[in-house]
């Protein structure tokens, strides 16, 4: 097993004392998306192909600051903040690669991000020293290789929020259309959950979510929110949405049923 995907083990281990209980659907999936980049802006899919590691090609690249860190909206012990990676956006050739991405400047200009003058480009438009690398041993997710939010969820969000928000700010790689208005996915933690009839993922704990959330996104045509994440923090633990790991892969495709179990 690989140092990331040994990281990531814990989400699919079984909760003690459980009972196994009998499938239920609970949704269709009417968005994916991956993220070539990390922090940058991503792709909307039709049908994607999920790994061990999570969606193929999904933050498999990350741009790299020159003390080895990693490009994203916050910053920890692996991460640095670069402001500016959201005007930017990544995207690969066909649904099924997972290859080397093309980062889309702002301008429309594109580069590979293997070629050494996107990190020149990156380093002028973003005014410090950066290197775009693929992943290696450092994971690039933040907490789970597949994230996953409830269309139930979002409509609880707004009802305390008082107007609409936009799934797009949590850039999950899965959205579910599921009914009702509420945090439905707080039960489903050690659950797994069946989507189309290929892939099956484990359900961990929900998704601790950081600043991220509330900066403008301009290539969704989303400015800046700062009572969202204020709101996550008094009503929700400052958690939304749910981490999962893959426990067998396949291709799921907008329209999938979705089955807890």
């Amino acid at each position: 097993m690989s140092t990331i995907r040994r990281l990531y083990s814990c989400l699919c281990e079984d909760i003690p004392g459980r009972a196994a209980p009998p499938p239920l659907p609970v949704g269709q999936v009417v968005e994916l998306a991956r993220y070539p980049v990390k922090s940058m802006g991503g792709e909307r899919l039709t049908r994607a192909r999920f790994t061990a590691d999570g969606v193929a090609g999904d933050r498999g690249w990350a741009v790299y600051t020159a003390d080895g860190g990693i490009g994203s909206g916050k910053t920890t012990r692996r991460f640095r903040r670069i402001d500016g990676l959201l005007t930017l956006r990544a995207r690969l050739e066909t649904p099924e690669d997972g290859e080397v991405p093309l980062v889309v400047l702002p301008d429309g200009r594109e580069h590979r991000a293997d070629d050494p003058a996107a990190g020149q480009v990156l380093s002028t438009l973003l005014d410090r020293s950066l290197h775009l690398r693929r992943q290696s041993s450092v994971p690039h997710h933040d907490e789970a290789p597949v994230h996953l939010v409830t269309t139930a969820a979002v409509r609880k969000l707004e009802q305390l929020l008082g107007e609409g928000v936009d799934v797009a700010r949590f850039r999950a790689n899965i959205v579910l259309e599921t009914e009702g208005a509420d945090f439905i996915e707080d039960d489903w933690h050690g659950r797994h959950l069946t989507i189309g009839d290929q892939v099956e993922l484990c359900l961990g704990p929900g998704m601790p979510r950081c600043v991220m959330v509330g900066m403008p996104q301009p290539r969704d045509g989303l400015g800046a929110d700062a009572q969202l994440l204020k709101l996550l923090g008094h009503a929700h633990q400052v958690r939304f949405g749910l981490q999962a790991g893959v426990v067998r892969g396949g291709t799921v495709q907008r329209g999938d049923l979705a089955v807890l179990f």
